[in-house]
């Protein structure tokens, strides 16, 4: 199977061709970025050829607040002109506010982030604010990575049958051997997450030095060129006495090698306040590995304290440091929290289920889309479907 110049699947010959459902998908700067958004963009593309679909990616350049609203204008028009519909991405979704409305073909906006943004000033997360929701008023419809997000659309009054569900899927390939991370230490604690403030990596740095020398080794697998003033500090905060031979940075790493590291390692840490579903978490947690994190973002629902993970309040450092303590100096509470993780984890999401969900959302918003396009379709007073609240 493969796809034709003019946009449908050209089967065996002899075969009935079937038009393809062709959607554009506005992103920000490169699709290729190793975050748990854009790695859900590549896998719902990668898939849409086996659901009749297909996704081109058209990417607003990732310049300078304001001037990629600019840019945008450029990269929404060359969305609508091949597509059937646009699947907005929320990182794009401010850029994209301007020129919304001009869109001939129906947009389906995909939330990983509520509106604001994560880890903007204050200007700019109101500014941002505002232009998500002027984007979002013009939706047809929302696709929701996270049941915090379906909660933040809800709240912004709009309708239920306009909202659908989508996780991530949290199976992890663990190609290769085990990897020997302990380094002649008791446990092997992992980290996933890109080098950011709403990540928490200092604070994990801070409660993981109290350990006795002997107690772990730290393994920070993520991207460090993200901020580069924050990453100055985590590198700083590494290079101490209290921690310098401890703590080995990998950097990012193509996802089947995070898989052998999530198999190999004992323990998951990660101290993000912000996140709409939390894939590291869950991939840790499918892949077995009992996880210290806050009792924040979406991680409690994820996991329970106690039963797969050990969650400190938000803040907590103290609490942080003891649970750390706690997770690699008892080895039966080790034990019994991983067996709760893989029972936990057997319950998630996979990726298979995740783009079924996904290309049937899209397939229902834009029919219901197309019925209220007529005389009688009621919209709000800035020409957005109704029921959604820019304020």
């Amino acid at each position: 199977m493969r796809h034709s110049e003019s946009g449908v699947i050209a089967r065996s010959a002899g075969a009935i061709e079937q038009p393809v459902l062709r959607l554009s998908l506005v992103t920000l700067g490169d699709p290729n970025q190793q975050t748990g958004g854009y790695r859900y963009h590549r896998k719902m593309a990668r898939a849409a050829p086996g659901y009749g679909a297909a996704i081109g990616f058209c990417s607003v350049p990732d310049r300078a607040w304001p001037l990629a609203t600019v840019a945008a204008a450029r990269t929404w028009r060359s969305a609508w002109e091949r597509s059937d519909g646009i699947l907005l991405d929320s990182l794009a979704a401010a850029l994209a506010a301007p020129w919304i409305g001009r869109s001939p073909v129906p947009v389906i906006a995909v939330l990983h982030q509520a509106p604001g943004g994560v880890g903007h000033g204050p200007v700019r997360a109101v500014w941002q604010r505002a232009l998500d929701h002027l984007a979002y008023a013009h939706a047809s419809g929302f696709i929701a990575a996270g049941e915090s997000l379906v909660d933040v659309l809800r709240r912004s009054g709009v309708p239920d049958e306009r909202i659908r569900s989508v996780p991530p899927g949290c199976d992890v390939p663990f190609d290769g051997a085990p990897l020997e991370l302990r380094h002649g230490r008791d446990v092997a604690v992992l980290c996933v997450a890109n080098w950011t403030p709403n990540k928490g990596i200092v604070q994990l740095l801070n409660a993981f030095a109290p350990l006795p020398e002997n107690a772990a080794t730290l393994w920070l697998v993520g991207r460090t060129d993200v901020d580069p003033g924050y990453a100055e500090r985590v590198r700083r905060r590494i290079s101490a006495p209290d921690l310098s031979r401890r703590v080995v940075v990998r950097g990012a790493l193509p996802f089947g090698e995070v898989g052998r590291m999530y198999r190999s390692a004992d323990v998951f840490a990660l101290c993000s306040l912000v996140d709409a579903y939390g894939t590291a978490w869950a991939e840790a947690i499918s892949a077995g590995l009992p996880v210290v994190g806050w009792r924040t973002a979406n991680l409690p629902r994820l996991a329970e304290h106690g039963r797969e993970a050990l969650m400190p309040e938000p803040g907590d450092r103290r609490g942080l440091a003891s649970a750390l303590q706690a997770i690699t100096k008892d080895a039966g509470l080790r034990a019994r929290l991983a067996a709760g993780a893989r029972r936990r984890g057997a319950t998630l999401p996979r990726w298979r289920h995740s783009e079924e969900l996904f290309f049937e959302a899209v397939r229902e918003i834009l029919k219901i889309s197309s019925q209220r396009s007529g005389p009688s379709n009621s919209r709000s007073k800035n020409g957005g479907p109704a029921g959604y609240r820019s304020s």
